[in-house]
């Protein structure tokens, strides 16, 4: 084997880079005129279909058409994926009428694509194809063809699937954001069908799902001493207390900050007054809105706690920054 310096092995990997970025703006230009047209007809065919979309592939465009389609069922568009020797062997019964066949093939000419495309197009799906052959047998079955052919692969042999198989991803993914914005999906949509990931939690989660409950919130009269207050917010390990009028609205909050405070002042608290240390106007949220407006504003006004009330004042509960990062909101 020929040791590589590294001057060489980067140019390699500066080469590879600029080969595909060329594909892809190759592939671009090809968007227009009959390109154009193509492309259109494709994202017709997807917006009238009332099934699903099922993309198939081989080998690596089997890998590729995996992920295309992912990304359309992530969309807001049914899709998955369907292995072609698998569909010669029962799984074609997955492929009805009212689907359309997302096929990708660099050649055009993959025979387990070309044995099940005739039952296909016979069932009445319609065909969309990726090839890198306008001429190839799997282009000419197609309802619409999109050219995905370029120049030469990556690969310094030219032979394995690179350059080829980032021009078929992009195109899926030119299909699927086309076709997402045609059909008038939202941010609140994508959210909706990604409810496991840190932007669905925070977007579908209320403050009522991630806050301490009225018994798990450190809470003391307002006529406490300061030490009593030190010992509960210490026995609820929440790095504040709540201060309660005696009909149990919120009176103010006492944080580890505040007694930080005093503490720069005077290490002795004797006869500090917990009234004269507390904040009387804490931030308050009500249970109903989302955890991402309870971000919001801890971001806002720098703080790490805050006191959940109800419309009358009263207290329900709290959160602090913990909160929303032992829920995975943050």
């Amino acid at each position: 084997m020929i040791a590589k310096t590294q001057d060489q092995i980067l140019k390699l990997a500066r080469d590879t880079l600029t080969i595909e970025a060329d594909a892809l703006i190759t592939m671009r230009n090809r968007l227009e005129g009959a390109g154009a047209d193509a492309f259109a007809l494709a994202i017709h065919l997807l917006r009238q279909c009332n099934g699903r979309i099922v993309v198939s592939g081989i080998g690596k465009s089997g890998h590729i058409a995996r992920k295309i389609a992912a990304t359309f069922a992530s969309t807001g568009s049914p899709a998955f994926f369907v292995h072609p020797a698998e569909a010669s062997h029962g799984d074609l019964g997955m492929v009805t009428r009212d689907d359309v066949f997302v096929a990708l093939s660099n050649s055009g000419e993959t025979a387990e694509l070309l044995t099940i495309i005739p039952i296909i197009k016979r069932t009445g799906a319609k065909l969309i194809a990726l090839t890198g052959k306008p001429e190839s047998s799997l282009a000419k079955l197609a309802d619409a063809h999109l050219d995905t052919g370029v120049e030469k692969e990556a690969c310094p042999l030219n032979l394995a699937p690179t350059s080829s198989t980032t021009a078929a991803l992009a195109m899926g993914d030119a299909l699927a954001v086309a076709l997402l914005d045609a059909r008038g999906f939202q941010a609140e949509d994508f959210i909706r069908s990604h409810p496991g990931g840190r932007l669905g939690r925070k977007q579908l989660m209320y403050v009522s799902d991630v806050m301490r409950t009225l018994a798990e919130t450190p809470t003391i009269s307002i006529d406490a001493s300061l030490p009593a207050a030190l010992l509960e917010m210490t026995a609820k390990k929440m790095g504040m207390v709540v201060m309660l009028a005696s009909d149990s609205t919120v009176a103010g909050i006492f944080t580890d900050g505040d007694l930080r405070r005093l503490l720069e002042k005077s290490t002795d608290l004797t006869g500090v007054s917990l009234k004269d240390a507390v904040t009387s106007k804490p931030r308050t949220i009500p249970p109903e809105l989302l955890a991402e407006e309870a971000i919001e504003m801890m971001e806002k006004y720098r703080i790490n706690h805050l006191v959940v009330t109800d419309p009358r004042g009263q207290l329900l509960g709290a959160l602090n920054l913990h909160d929303l990062f032992a829920a995975k909101v943050l």
